[in-house]
């Protein structure tokens, strides 16, 4: 599984109450979550992101409370990816159940740039910055983690039978 896009990119300690501010979590329209994400942050997100974009970020990404609102937030905007230093745990657990791809990657997260095109491979856990004519590497997908983004979430691999129950 492949995705390419272009970067938009933030900073450290980016916690759920920016990604998805709690006055819109009287919701549970995905389309309407998704409108409100990274407003507090950067209220020019919603106007710039498009579907396959890649979100890039510092240390402790997804910091705070533990709704699951914040990935699925951003996964409606259209991202496809996050690449971030590290996770908080939380947030790294809520965006694989709900099929955000996420990954690790430190050197990439600090030298990747806002508006860089780049090219994630999940098999192979390589990075390619296409605008920087940079390669990283980092620990692939396990192939149970791809076959859940693949389904489009935990729940989905589980009904589709691709997980046993």
């Amino acid at each position: 599984m492949n995705v390419k896009g272009y970067v938009l990119k933030y900073g450290d300690n980016v916690d759920t109450d920016v990604i998805i501010p709690a006055r819109y979590l009287n919701t549970t329209d995905k389309k309407e979550l998704a409108s409100h994400c990274m407003e507090d942050i950067d209220e020019t997100f919603v106007t710039r992101v498009k579907a396959g974009d890649i979100m890039v970020a510092g240390d402790n990404f997804g910091c705070g409370s533990s709704r699951e609102h914040a990935p699925i937030s951003i996964k409606e905007s259209g991202i496809s990816l996050v690449i971030a230093k590290n996770f908080a745990r939380i947030f790294y657990r809520n965006a694989i159940n709900i099929g955000l791809p996420i990954i690790e990657c430190s050197e990439a997260a600090e030298e990747i740039a806002e508006g860089d095109n780049i090219e994630v491979d999940f098999e192979s856990g390589t990075i390619n910055n296409i605008t920087q004519n940079k390669t990283y590497k980092t620990l692939p997908f396990p192939v149970f983690i791809q076959q859940i983004i693949t389904a489009g979430g935990l729940v989905e691999a589980l009904n589709s039978g691709l997980i046993k129950k």
